[in-house]
């Protein structure tokens, strides 16, 4: 009779001690749940040349480097659809394998020299990157550049895979950066509209655009760093942020800007077809940016022969992933672009690749 009571005992303490960990997860999140200011001054964090732009052309590029954590050996448990178990997919990767996709992104930027670079995922304390400033080792990598970093991703703990509270997440401090060979007059974080419903947020990406301004003749040229939202079901959480971006860069365009856009959209260009970049029989679908977002007078500069991201529900084979193109730029009409092209990387150190903009201004 004992030993039936300890039974039923036991059975009912393990939902209640679950329960209990549920309610201190959520509430220490809330409590600590990080929200962006609508509009934060950025400082330099690196020593820069100070040098004044007066040529009329200029090379970018953009590239989300996925946090070092996920090259080609990652199938990232998330994009499985793993929330309560992570299953066979590491929650996060060996740290040799992290130093690898770290070494070999720091290579291709010192490889791929130009005047801008806009980086999206890029850590400075996250445990899924086992604590690595990247931010500051791209800085010390790019000598003479101003560094400039849009925190958008600020979490003690997040908690999932939700069933393995010894194998969580983690923290998580990351955002996207900007690194510029010339003097910018000032720099600013705005925070995009639109959130999750709680507690999905507060574990949840705080979008923001990272936006500088450089003075160029009697004008000014605004370079814009994007990472609009994923795992935004419906497309409502993007909406509102594209809507925001449309607003902002029309103003700056009609006061006669340069106005240059570029980074991860999480959609493909309005003229793209979103699986011309895979050969297989695939059930995947990535939206595209609204034909009329934009008039004909914009550009939606991107190479269309180099995919730019691939699926994550598995590791890396050519051939197999769907591979897809959500990476490219957004120049202003009084903006010429000259060239654009991908970088081909086979996916080695992210599940992005970068692309490379020449650009003349009008």
């Amino acid at each position: 009779m004992k030993n039936i009571k300890r039974i039923i005992f036991a059975l009912l303490l393990i939902p209640l001690v679950f329960l209990l960990y549920v309610i201190i997860v959520v509430s220490h999140g809330t409590l600590n749940d990080y929200v962006g200011p609508p509009s934060v001054e950025v400082p330099n964090e690196a020593r820069s040349t100070q040098e004044v732009f007066t040529d009329s052309t200029l090379s970018l590029m953009i590239w989300n480097i996925g946090y070092t954590g996920l090259g080609e050996e990652v199938a990232f448990f998330y994009d499985q659809g793993k929330f309560f178990h992570s299953g066979d997919a590491p929650v996060t990767i060996d740290k040799d394998q992290v130093e690898k996709n770290k070494a070999g992104m720091l290579s291709t930027l010192e490889q791929n020299p130009v005047d801008i670079y806009f980086l999206q995922e890029v850590d400075k304390n996250s445990k899924r990157s086992y604590y690595d400033n990247t931010f500051q080792s791209v800085s010390e990598l790019l000598e003479g550049y101003s560094a400039h970093f849009g925190l958008n991703y600020a979490v003690k703990r997040v908690p999932i895979p939700i069933m393995e509270p010894f194998n969580v997440y983690g923290k998580v401090e990351s955002g996207i950066a900007t690194y510029s060979r010339y003097q910018t007059r000032d720099a600013e974080r705005l925070q995009l509209p639109g959130t999750f419903s709680w507690p999905d947020r507060i574990f949840q990406l705080d979008r923001c655009l990272l936006v500088q301004r450089m003075d160029y003749k009697d004008k000014e040229i605004v370079l814009i760093n994007l990472h609009n939202s994923a795992y935004d079901k419906g497309g409502l959480i993007k909406a509102q942020q594209m809507a925001f971006l449309k607003d902002y860069i029309l103003e700056e365009y009609a006061m006669g800007n340069y106005v240059v856009v570029g980074g991860d959209w999480n959609q493909c260009p309005p003229d793209f077809v979103y699986d011309s970049l895979y050969e297989g029989d695939h059930e995947f679908f990535q939206a595209n940016i609204k034909e009329d977002f934009m008039d004909t007078s914009w550009t939606w500069a991107y190479d269309g022969t180099v995919s730019t991201n691939r699926k994550n529900y598995q590791a890396y084979v050519d051939g197999e992933n769907f591979e897809t193109l959500i990476d490219f730029y957004l120049p202003s009409p009084n903006i010429e672009v000259e060239a654009v092209k991908g970088i081909d990387l086979s996916f080695r150190y992210s599940d992005h690749q970068p692309v490379v903009l020449d650009l003349r201004f009008l």
